[in-house]
């Protein structure tokens, strides 16, 4: 039995699935009926969905705190392989969240997990420090180029994803597919959302008709197979002040796959000034270099940035379009409508190229 004062109370009113056993766990892990103390504040973290929460104890006067997320069995499942297995696996434990345990809602459909609160360290986009660029990087070179050709690549992919020239064609497939779902009398159509459907069509038919010449490119120019995060925003990268500098931890694996470097570093180089893209590719150049590796040029390296951005573009268009088509869910078309917006606004990674092609891609 817990001692925790105002832990039955936790999430009350949120409707959220297992929040019994999420107690039940976070007494377990907070010490039992062995300590005192009470849940001092319970705050609702930014996501796409209401399923993460920082929560503040005070246990036997001392202050904890923790961050509890929602997932679904085969997201957690990935998370915990991530954090208990693949990276201590390569001695990169250190450099990955700290998850504390783990609740299962009955039904099985949602799994909690626990985590050590890590602060408010990501990265900060808009103005990015040297130093504390220089930590993340280089924490993301490690995991790059360990995991590459690395025997556990397979059980990566497995229990991950496969984030390479298959991620690209079958979802501009699964997209298209969806889309055309949007027909009466299955979904009422005005002129307007007729219109929306069709111009997403076309741009999707073009990038299947490109899937060729795409392909070719990410092959000589994508870079060595590797674990990939798969989601490497700023958000999802905590560089947290340590003895003698900076200590940097990657959370947030829910999209972890296999596949070419390049996937993840386009995600990370888009989430900064364009300004500031050269120096960071730069860094992540040097820091490989002693493995051996080196970076394609530049035009190269937009081509395939472009293939993986416009690859995660079409996968989120299948999601409202399927609930348009079973649900009539008017929102789904302005979630499309705002991707439209970004297939018209994306530019390329380096607007700016001088360096001459590569000759070939990034090789171990």
């Amino acid at each position: 039995m817990s001692m925790i004062e105002g832990l039955e109370n936790l999430l009350d009113g949120s409707e959220q699935p297992g929040v019994a056993e999420l107690r039940r766990r976070l007494g377990e892990l907070l010490g039992g009926s062995a300590v005192a103390g009470r849940l001092i504040e319970q705050q609702q973290l930014p996501s796409r969905h209401p399923r993460v929460y920082r929560l503040r104890f005070t246990v036997n006067d001392e202050g904890r705190s923790l961050v509890v997320k929602r997932l679904e069995p085969a997201i957690a499942q990935r998370n915990y392989l991530v954090t208990r297995r693949w990276l201590p696996a390569l001695g990169l434990d250190g450099h990955g969240p700290v998850l504390l345990g783990a609740a299962a809602e009955p039904s099985g459909q949602y799994i909690w997990h626990v985590y050590e609160d890590l602060g408010d360290w990501a990265l900060d986009a808009r103005d990015p420090d040297p130093a504390r660029m220089r930590a993340a990087v280089e924490v993301i070179v490690q995991v790059h180029t360990r995991f590459a050709g690395h025997p556990l690549l397979p059980e990566c992919r497995l229990y991950g994803g496969d984030l390479g020239m298959h991620f690209f064609e079958s979802n501009v497939r699964d997209a298209i597919r969806s889309l055309e779902w949007l027909r009466p009398p299955r979904v009422a159509l005005s002129s307007e959302r007729r219109a929306l459907r069709d111009r997403l069509l076309a741009r999707l038919n073009l990038l299947l008709e490109e899937q060729p010449a795409r392909a070719q490119a990410l092959t000589e120019f994508g870079g060595v197979e590797t674990l990939l995060h798969g989601d490497l925003w700023t958000t999802n990268t905590f560089v947290i002040p340590a003895a003698g500098g900076y200590r940097a931890r990657l959370i947030d694996w829910d999209h972890a796959g296999v596949g070419p470097f390049t996937y993840d570093l386009s995600t990370f180089l888009l989430r900064f000034p364009a300004q500031s893209r050269a120096w960071i590719l730069g860094l992540y150049g040097e820091l490989a270099s002693p493995s051996g590796w080196r970076l394609p040029a530049g035009r190269d390296l937009n081509l395939v940035f472009e293939t993986a951005e416009y690859a995660r573009f079409a996968n989120r268009i299948i999601w409202p379009a399927v609930a348009l088509a079973e649900e009539q869910a008017d929102w789904g078309f302005e979630e499309l409508a705002e991707i439209e917006g970004w297939f018209e606004d994306l530019q390329p990674v380096f607007a700016e190229i001088t360096e001459p092609c590569a000759a070939s891609a990034l090789q171990p």
